[in-house]
Parts: C-alpha cells; sequence; structure tokens
C-alpha cells in the first residue's frame, strides 16, 4: 500500500509538471496587436512540442519547448476583430478564450500614471465619477502588471488577469492609461488593450536592465536583500514587471515619470534617451512608438529633503526631457504647464493630459490628417540689440496667450542674471525685452519650480518651459 501511494503521488508529480502552462499575461480576454507577427510564450516539459491553433483563420504552428521547458512562437493576427479563441496544446490543452484583435499599449512610469481613476487619499481625479458611471466597455481591456521588485530579472510576472473596462475595473486602472484608451477607442473604432506596469515614487533607472546601467557614473546596481524603497533601486522593476511581458505584441509606449529623477537633471538626459533605445531592442522595433508626459510644475521645495535653488529647480528635470525629443525619434511629449498645482505632485486633470498623448498617437502612429497634434517647441533665438526674438517649431498657426499678458519670460545679460521679461506675440515668434537688460543673451520660459504656463499654440496646446542657456 506504502509503495502504491508513493507511486501515486510520484506521478501526480510528473502530471503536474509535464502540463502546459502560459506565461501570466496571457488570460481569457487578451487583447493582441492587429495586423502583426506577435509572439505567444509559456513553459512544458523538456522537449515538447507545443502545438497552437488560432481560430480565425484555423492555421496550426509547432514549437519544440527547450531544455527548460520554455518554448516561444509567433502567430500572425488579422485585422481588429474578435472574440477569437487560441488552443494550445501537448499533454494538456489550454484555450484563450474571448480574444480580441485590436491596438495594444504598454503605459508605465511612476504615481502619476499608476495614479487610479477614484483618485489617491484626499488627491481627486477630476471628472472621475462620471467616467467611471460611463466606462463600461467590453472592447477596452485592462491589464496591470502587479508591483515585483527583483534583484534578477524574472521569467514571468505575478499573476493577474485582463479586465473588460467596466465602472469596478476602471475605478482601480491608472487614469492616464484608462483616458488614453478610452480617446483611442472612441476616435479608432477597433478593440484596445492597454498594458499597466508603473510604481509610484520610482526613478528611471529602477525600469532598466543592469547591463545598460553597468559603465554609469553614480548608478550602483544592488545585489543583497532586504533593501529598502526598492522602487527606486536600480533594475528591480524592470527585473519583476518589464522583463516578464518584454516583447508583447503592442504598437506603442505611453510613459509618465520623472518627478523621482528631478534632482538629477544632467544625468535623466543620459538615462531616459537611453532606456527608450533598450526597450526598443527588447521590442525589436526601432520606430516602436513612445510617448511621454513632461512632468508638472510644482513646488518640490515642501518636499524632504526641502531642496532650494540650483539645479533642485524642477524647470530643470523638464528641461531634460524637452531635449529629449531630438534624442528620441518617433517620439512625442504632453506638455502639461497648464496643469499643474502648487501643492499636489498629482494634477487632478489626467485626462487633459492624457488626451494629449492620444493625440500623439492619433497624429503620427496613426496618421490621422488634419490634426495639429503637437505642443509648439522652442526652436532658438534672434537678438537683436536690446531685444530677443524667440523662434518656435510646430506652432504652424503661430502662438496665443488668449488675451491675457504673458508674465513667464525672463531675460539676462552677460551677468547671467534673469530679469523678468515683458513679452509681445507676433505670430510664430515671442519678442522678448527688458529695460534692466540692454544686452541680453539669453531667455527662460516658466523656468521655475511651480508656475503656470500662459504661452500656447493657435492649437490650445501649451508651450514647454524652456532655457536658452546651459548655465
Amino acid at each position: 500500500m506504502k509503495y502504491l501511494i508513493v507511486f501515486l503521488l510520484l506521478s501526480a508529480s510528473l502530471s503536474l509538471r509535464a502540463e502546459i502552462r502560459l506565461s501570466a499575461i496571457f488570460t481569457d480576454g487578451i487583447v493582441l496587436q492587429q495586423q502583426k507577427s506577435v509572439p505567444i510564450w509559456g513553459w512544458a516539459r523538456n522537449g515538447a512540442i507545443v502545438r497552437v491553433e488560432t481560430s480565425w483563420d484555423k492555421k496550426g504552428y509547432e514549437v519544440k519547448a527547450n531544455a527548460k521547458g520554455a518554448w516561444r512562437l509567433f502567430i500572425q493576427t488579422p485585422a481588429a476583430g474578435g472574440p477569437y479563441n487560441i488552443t494550445i496544446s501537448e499533454e494538456n490543452t489550454v484555450v484563450l478564450n474571448d480574444v480580441l484583435i485590436g491596438e495594444v499599449w504598454l503605459c508605465s512610469g511612476q504615481s502619476n500614471m499608476e495614479m487610479p481613476m477614484k483618485g489617491y487619499p484626499s488627491q481627486p481625479i477630476m471628472g472621475s465619477t462620471t467616467a467611471i458611471l460611463e466606462s463600461s466597455d467590453e472592447q477596452l481591456r485592462l491589464y496591470t502588471v502587479p508591483r515585483n521588485p527583483l534583484l534578477q530579472p524574472a521569467d514571468d510576472s505575478k499573476p493577474s488577469a485582463w479586465k473588460k473596462a467596466a465602472p469596478e475595473n476602471v475605478a482601480n486602472f491608472s487614469a492616464t492609461a484608462y483616458f488614453f484608451g478610452r480617446r483611442l477607442r472612441k476616435i479608432l473604432k477597433v478593440p484596445v488593450g492597454l498594458i499597466h506596469s508603473s510604481y509610484g515614487g520610482s526613478n528611471v533607472e529602477a525600469w532598466m536592465d543592469a547591463a545598460w546601467l553597468k559603465d554609469m557614473e553614480g548608478v550602483d546596481i544592488p545585489d543583497e536583500e532586504g533593501l529598502k524603497d526598492k522602487n527606486r533601486q536600480p533594475t528591480m522593476l524592470y527585473n519583476g514587471m518589464i522583463n516578464p511581458i518584454a516583447g508583447y505584441g503592442i504598437n506603442g509606449v505611453i510613459w509618465y515619470q520623472g518627478e523621482s529623477n528631478y534632482e538629477r537633471p544632467d544625468q535623466y538626459e543620459t538615462l531616459f534617451p537611453l532606456m527608450v533605445a533598450k526597450y526598443r531592442e527588447l521590442w525589436q522595433d526601432d520606430s516602436l512608438s513612445f510617448y511621454y508626459t513632461q512632468i508638472a510644475p510644482f513646488d518640490y521645495a515642501s518636499l524632504p529633503p526641502y531642496h532650494v535653488g540650483g539645479k533642485y529647480n524642477s524647470a530643470f528635470i523638464r528641461d531634460a526631457q524637452r531635449k529629449s525629443l531630438a534624442k528620441i525619434p518617433h517620439s512625442g511629449m504632453a506638455v502639461t504647464m497648464d496643469l499643474g498645482e502648487v501643492n499636489c505632485i498629482h494634477p487632478a486633470r489626467k485626462r487633459e493630459g492624457a488626451d494629449r498623448l492620444a493625440l500623439l498617437a492619433l497624429g503620427d502612429t496613426y496618421g490621422i490628417n488634419g490634426l495639429n497634434h503637437r505642443s509648439p517647441c522652442y526652436k532658438n533665438i534672434e537678438i537683436q540689440g536690446s531685444t530677443v526674438v524667440v523662434h518656435f517649431d510646430d506652432a504652424p498657426l503661430g502662438l496665443t496667450s488668449f488675451g491675457k499678458e504673458i508674465n513667464t519670460f525672463e531675460i539676462a545679460g552677460e551677468d547671467k542674471v534673469f530679469r523678468p521679461a515683458s513679452a509681445i506675440v507676433k505670430g510664430k515668434t515671442v519678442v522678448i525685452s527688458s529695460p534692466q537688460v540692454s544686452q541680453p543673451v539669453a531667455v527662460r520660459y516658466a523656468f521655475k519650480d511651480f508656475v503656470v504656463g500662459d504661452l500656447f499654440g493657435v492649437n490650445g496646446l501649451p508651450v514647454s518651459s524652456f532655457r536658452t542657456d546651459d548655465w
């Protein structure tokens, strides 16, 4: 009898080991990127032949699991539609039901991306109650990668599930991601899948692989357990929350992060474009769309350790983000100079910011004609005696202050002392001058920790803060 029990237990153990298993992101209700060769992966027996069949074309695929039982194969998706199912079989069979084909986006960053539709304690999302109430949409699907900081890259993420947009699901989902996806759904009229992977308080190096950072001065790769502030430790969020989903079929990335790097703006100018380049290598797509939100103005000096002055002014990190546009092809930046709040680092007007990200995607990724979808961007200056003419790109119809006086420009001479300046909009330029500066050499616009931007394109999108100096 004893030997029979041992035999049965051993047989059960072998049976469990033999069962095919999919990566955590592959669940019922999944959305796959349309008209693309997309991967499916998981684990089976060592050397097992895994078979996959897709219901939209009845096509079969086969792949052999490696020595560790890992397997990955690519399937070809049709134009947007569904629901379909995918059958994966070896000794057992797994069926993915209610599969939609459409547009898929990865949504990542720190707390302003993570902030749910219901808001944070004492920190609301404007219009969220109505938006949540009206959110039911079976063709908008939401997936959240659970928090999981790790010292080493993980093969799989913690369990989660694809969910349909509905009040109980949307309330706890990223507001920025949801509003972005809602706008895509309305305009494109195809299924949309949002993969949300963010962690409040995280810095950019936490979302990067150790190999990318090994030669980066001032970045120490963690190698021991029990660390505090794991969301700020280099590589740990990449290891547990990006590596397990790397390569999943997407059409682009939206990113909202930078607040936790505001004290190191010069370093961010290197780290951020590097991260984007490496993500594109991970997804094997040099032109993968990447749109990001510039952090909003906020009184950072009100937070510990209460830094004041110098480059602790968060305008420097906003400028690092602005300058990254020139370093990151196929990118765009949603400017939020009019959305910041002096006493809250999490702006309540998430819909406006998300809609600006969606405008970038709709204009550039999806090629919708007729859109003036970018914020005007500083180009160069022209010094004419005691005045400075500031030129801008992406302002086809010019600039405007909507009839209000512009009070956020400053001008400096050789003494490097910036003084308030008058500003007059003239078409696609702004003419700057100050009676205190007879020989100007540099201009700054809205270059403070907290400031309300007062210069816009005729399209209504705000101009980013900027500086023409490198002091």
